[in-house]
């Protein structure tokens, strides 16, 4: 799968410009402040409907413009696919395939695979189990249709309890009958999202140890460890045995809403024990695999970003990384620099071809 054609109007920092895009590798480099992450968060946008920085979507129109279009021209499965994202203020965003506009948005994730590495994704370890939520979510998704309307579902049930609680708080009442009714629809949402997690989980832990074990050469041990409450008891039960706890507080304390991802390094968290080098050595790992998942289960070539790499990884790292578009079937590949003359030395080392785009 690629982007052949890419153009921007009234996006982030850009009135309107142009790309035909480098089926391999294509470098967009210039100053800081130029737009080079915009340009691939845009990329990011045609595929999931939003952008990977700022989901807000009018903060993401250019000061003073009205709108924004990003539109994508792409050759997957030998089918010229055009793909359009917009957004005008005061009015809901708008993606097109074709031509035809998608009822849910939740329809169009999953049809253009893709995978950004960026100095961003330090939040996965640095911020709460919501962010690593996310991340799981995001890769099974894009994979599974399905998955993505139970999850979109369970929070719809969840936020209704919610209200139900703060209701009952407000009017000194409560109906325990009613709550069982979103008691009974949560648990049955919940336990089909903890089981395809768990099952997710032990199926990408291998892949993330083997691309671990190659970035840092056999040298650290590390591990992911999915941790939910619904290990020891059904979803159903928790949610009964915390009835008051929850009456209380206003809200559900207990559901795989409070699932965590942990990332470990010889048996401890990697946030306290892992050194600078080790945590973004660790987070490549993690992306690289998160790439190998989705063309299994995708059977294309997700599209590949790297939003200013060189802020993670030393020059020797990068050129490990990038070299990996020769001897795996990578597909294609964004990047995002500082210093063209670095950027362009590396990709010459590869026997790819190569655009670079010089923003100003």
């Amino acid at each position: 799968m690629q982007l052949t054609k890419l153009s921007l109007l009234n996006y982030k920092n850009f009135e309107a410009i142009n790309f035909d895009l480098d089926h391999k590798i294509n470098c967009f480099v210039g100053n800081n402040g130029v737009g080079k992450t915009n340009v691939l968060d845009a990329v990011y946008h045609l595929s999931f409907g939003k952008s990977y920085f700022n989901p807000i979507t009018t903060q993401n129109i250019k000061h003073e413009a009205d709108f924004f279009v990003i539109d994508g021209t792409y050759l997957k499965e030998e089918k010229t696919e055009r793909v359009i994202v917009s957004a005008k203020r005061g009015q809901k965003k708008i993606i097109k395939r074709n031509g035809k506009e998608y009822e849910k948005f939740a329809d169009h994730v999953g049809f253009l695979p893709l995978v950004i590495i960026s100095p961003a994704d330090r939040d996965l370890i640095t911020e709460g189990s919501d962010t690593r939520r996310k991340f799981i979510d995001g890769v099974i998704s894009q994979g599974d249709p399905g998955y993505l309307n139970s999850l979109i579902a369970y929070n719809k049930v969840l936020a209704q309890r919610n209200a139900l609680l703060k209701y009952f708080a407000a009017n000194n009442t409560s109906n325990r009958d009613t709550l069982e009714i979103y008691n009974s629809q949560l648990h049955e949402l919940g336990s089909v999202i903890y089981q395809k997690r768990n099952s997710f989980i032990e199926t990408f832990t291998p892949i993330f140890n083997q691309r671990q074990q190659s970035i840092s050469r056999g040298n650290e041990r590390v591990n992911l460890v999915y941790g939910s409450q619904l290990e020891n008891e059904s979803l159903l039960t928790l949610l009964q045995q915390n009835y008051l706890k929850d009456k209380a507080l206003q809200y559900t304390s207990v559901g795989i809403h409070k699932d965590d991802l942990l990332f470990e390094i010889d048996g401890h968290p990697i946030k306290k024990f892992g050194s600078q080098g080790q945590q973004k050595s660790y987070l490549i790992a993690l992306k690289l695999a998160q790439f190998d998942f989705l063309k299994v289960q995708s059977r294309v070539n997700p599209i590949l970003l790297l939003d200013d790499i060189f802020d993670k990884l030393d020059e020797s790292r990068v050129e490990e990384i990038i070299t990996l578009v020769e001897r795996e079937n990578f597909g294609q590949l964004f990047i995002s620099d500082t210093h063209p003359e670095r950027t362009e030395a590396i990709v010459k080392k590869v026997h790819q071809t190569y655009k670079m785009f010089h923003l100003e």
